[in-house]
């Protein structure tokens, strides 16, 4: 996968989480990712189509998705529940919307943002991507941006 296709998601994620949840990303190096779980309990899932096609997942630990939902929603969240669920795939939504406007050139579509919570679930990218991490850590706890695409 081209490091162009990966820095928009980068720049995208950091710009969302400061803008819309007033807490600023700490990036982690990025890494090849080879299983199919996600370090993290909830995940907010984007398929994208085109010229390119493949996957952009926001994964986020219990605090973190509970902590940027209560930002969102202007109120505690205690459980993960619908409203933490809807949260998370809007953030997916808004990362992914900002990238794909970076990569314009590949003509992509994106896809309505499903959104998984569980300790043990599993994200299956598309057969012959090889998806890259990029963990973050914000005030609430790690959160991590997995990119799989391929033209």
């Amino acid at each position: 996968m081209k490091v162009e296709y990966i820095n928009p998601f980068l720049s995208a994620a950091i710009s969302v989480f400061n803008t819309m949840l007033g807490t600023t990303l700490i990036r982690g190096e990025p890494y090849l990712k080879s299983a199919t779980q996600p370090n993290h309990e909830v995940s907010g899932m984007i398929g994208l189509s085109g010229k390119a096609k493949g996957m952009v997942v926001l994964t986020m630990s219990r605090e973190a998705s509970l902590g940027a939902a209560s930002a969102m929603l202007g109120e505690q969240q205690k459980e993960i529940n619908a409203d933490v669920a809807d949260a998370v795939g809007e953030l997916t939504n808004m990362i992914a919307g900002a990238a794909k406007a970076k990569l314009e050139h590949l003509n992509m579509s994106v896809s309505l943002p499903t959104v998984i919570t569980g300790k043990a679930h599993c994200i299956e990218f598309p057969k012959h991507t090889m998806p890259i991490c990029i963990p973050f850590d914000c005030k609430w706890g790690p959160v991590a941006v997995e990119v799989g695409i391929v033209e």
